[in-house]
């Protein structure tokens, strides 16, 4: 066909246009996603991402549609099951459109979880479907594998997307195991964007990338839609693809308090979902009907061409605007890479079991270590024989400190004197925000009444006499013995407290009698590395070889550990999150999963 003929074709499509070269063009874009998922799948590469145009979200079995005319996602999901026997496929659309045409494909089909957000508006916003709203959960044997949380405002940013992955996808997508996860990563939902109107800034885009990572032992395809805004669109690629090749992700900006309408929407997804998944079993969950956006009435479009031509120059001064911000932005937030990914010393002779990427640093002499100590941490050092295992953990940290590590483990006889030691020497050097995760029985309570440290007490039974305040929290918890129940707590309450807190730096210790096992504690490294710029100081107790061979892997970025077996939280660990939640939800904003929650931001 001509141009023309071509032309009139395309009107029995919906918002699709053919010109002579689209064929070549859609089956380019299928072919280069097929070839991702083979690299990926036969080990060739760890992840990657296929950056192709035409985008493919949007058409269906029978009909292009929006742009799209191959499905180039449902496709290579299709043939990863049926050339690799998978049996269980994540795909992520954070795309700002609805991917109908995935949802049609795979909405019978429990092999695919099927989750996308997107400007919704009740059904005001194209596609305009009853059927992107949340209450569509799936048919038949797909009932709860198809997830639609609807955005009813323009304006998200960085906190609401993140709110949306740890209180519905995360803990989804643990629970469903994924062994390939895909992403349709339209860039439309990035500031901006004409079609999206959202606020979310490109460093957002690492920090999910980084959380889907975790998942199917780092099996990670991703796959570009939309995305429309040039400097937008090209500087969130470049945070995926960073993320991807493993380098630090920068700090998330933003006020970290997800908005009413985002928290309305996470309520309803989950409430429609408990009856499909064990994670929600025990929630307290509800729908919510009178939804604080219904009043709102969108205008129509305005069809004189006056108001045509001004809504051109505004939208074009507007394009100017955001690219502007965008080049300080990115300034900003970017920073060197630290030429070494992660440290250690060798005080125990045990260096040589740990992952050959792991850097050895050269270890302080003890006059050294003596004089450094007896100077400001006198108080907390008493027994000269944790003179050398403190000096060797001081050096790392201050390799860290410095930036010229990203991160470091060091081996300790006494955890707890270490991590005090640690915290004070971090503050003294000038960090403002320290965030330790300490796992098991500690001796010395470092203050935090300053602000300046948030410590998370992670142990069977309470501690201390010392009450949980904003700024010391205490998490009683034993991992079940049947497998890792701890999912629930690090993506229910651990994760939203460390990005509300957005910590300069993050320690994680092991001290004696910890109640979790390496699963749990490998999930928390994993998971907090999106933080601080990457930078995690992990202190261990010296006889716990095994579990810092683990940790080691997951700061060098070896491979995705396995977190072992998923075990959904028993009725009273639910209950025990969600009165923690209830507790700091005023202070920590990103807690908030439903709207009696209270909520701050409009």
């Amino acid at each position: 066909m001509n141009e023309e003929e071509l032309k009139r074709v395309s009107g029995n499509y919906d918002a699709f246009f053919f010109h002579p070269n689209t064929y070549c063009c859609a089956r380019l874009a299928v072919g280069a996603t097929l070839q991702l998922v083979d690299a990926v799948m036969l080990g060739k590469v760890c992840n990657g991402m296929a950056l192709v145009r035409p985008p493919g979200h949007h058409s269906q079995k029978n009909a292009a549609n929006g742009f799209c005319l191959f499905n180039n996602v449902a496709i290579a999901a299709e043939y990863a099951k049926r050339k690799y026997s998978l049996q269980r496929i994540l795909i992520v659309d954070w795309d700002v459109h609805h991917g109908q045409g995935t949802q049609y494909i795979f909405e019978e089909d429990p092999s695919v979880l099927y989750f996308s957000w997107h400007r919704y508006e009740h059904q005001e916003f194209w596609p305009s479907l009853k059927e992107s709203d949340y209450d569509a959960v799936g048919l038949g044997r797909g009932k709860g594998f198809n997830v639609n949380l609807p955005w009813n405002k323009v304006g998200m940013e960085n906190s609401d997307y993140l709110a949306a992955f740890f209180h519905v996808l995360l803990p989804m997508a643990f629970e469903f195991d994924p062994e390939l996860v895909i992403v349709s990563s339209g860039y439309d939902s990035g500031i901006g964007d004409p079609e999206g109107q959202m606020n979310a800034t490109p460093e957002v885009f690492a920090h999910l990338t980084h959380f889907l990572m975790q998942l199917a032992n780092g099996r990670l395809c991703v796959i570009l839609e939309g995305g429309y805004h040039l400097k937008s669109l090209s500087e969130s690629v470049c945070m995926t693809v960073k993320t991807l090749l493993g380098d630090p992700v920068p700090q998330i900006t933003g006020e970290m308090a997800p908005c009413l309408s985002a928290v309305e929407s996470i309520q309803n997804v989950r409430a429609a979902h408990k009856p499909y998944w064990k994670w929600l079993m025990y929630e307290d969950t509800s729908f919510l009907q009178n939804l604080s956006t219904k009043s709102h009435v969108l205008k129509k479009p305005d069809l004189d061409p006056s108001t045509e031509y001004e809504s051109k120059i505004i939208n074009v001064n507007e394009i100017v605007k955001v690219e502007r911000f965008l080049e300080l932005h990115m300034k900003n937030i970017l920073f060197p890479v630290p030429p070494i990914k992660t440290a250690t010393t060798d005080s125990k002779g045990s260096a040589h079991l740990l992952p050959v990427p792991v850097h050895l640093v050269k270890e302080m002499d003890k006059s050294e270590i003596k004089a450094l100590l007896s100077g400001f941490y006198a108080d907390l050092v008493e027994e000269d024989k944790s003179l050398l295992s403190l000096g060797n953990m001081l050096v790392i940290l201050d390799k860290i400190l410095k930036k010229e590590v990203c991160n470091g483990i060091a081996a300790s006889p006494t955890a707890a004197v270490s991590v005090a030691v640690a915290l004070r020497h971090s503050v003294r050097f000038g960090f403002q925000r320290v965030l330790c995760i300490f796992v098991g029985d500690m001796q010395i309570i470092p203050n935090t009444e300053d602000g300046k440290i948030l410590m998370i007490h992670i142990c069977e039974k309470e501690q201390s006499e010392k009450t949980s305040s904003k700024h010391y929290i205490s998490l009683n918890w034993k991992e079940d013995a049947e497998g890792n129940d701890f999912f629930a707590a690090v993506l229910g309450f651990i994760l939203p407290i460390a990005y509300s807190y957005q910590p300069d730096l993050t320690v994680i210790a092991v001290g004696p009698n910890r109640s979790l096992g390496i699963s749990g504690i490998s999930l928390l490294f994993a998971l907090l590395q999106g933080l601080a710029e990457s930078r995690i100081f992990a202190v261990i107790e010296d006889t716990e070889i095994t579990l810092m061979q683990s940790v080691a892997k997951v700061l060098v970025g070896a491979s995705t550990p396995h977190f072992g077996v998923y075990v959904p939280p028993t009725q009273e660990k639910v209950n025990k999150i969600k009165l923690l939640r209830d507790q700091f939800q005023e202070e920590w904003k990103m807690l908030q999963c439903s709207v009696k929650d209270g909520i701050s931001r409009n």
